[in-house]
């Protein structure tokens, strides 16, 4: 092998990592990204579920209550 093609094997060897390093970055941006994402749209799940179990509950007490008036007015 002469010097010249070691210089050339050597210049694709570096091209390559950097490609790979690039890929490398690429590829971590979009996992991050996804990450984010994901964290965010579970964040807005939690938070309609406990707005959900606070709707829930008051029906619960408002439908207690009435039941309460309802067998109140019916006593003699």
């Amino acid at each position: 092998m002469s010097a010249g093609e070691i210089k050339g094997t050597e210049t694709v060897n570096l091209q390559d990592q950097a490609g790979a390093n690039e890929l490398s970055t690429l590829i971590q941006g979009v996992l991050s990204q996804t990450q984010e994402r994901f964290q965010s749209l579970s964040d807005q799940i939690l938070r309609r579920i406990d707005e959900m179990t606070k709707r829930i509950d008051a029906l619960e007490k408002n439908i207690t209550e009435l039941m309460s008036e309802n067998i109140d007015q019916n006593q003699p």
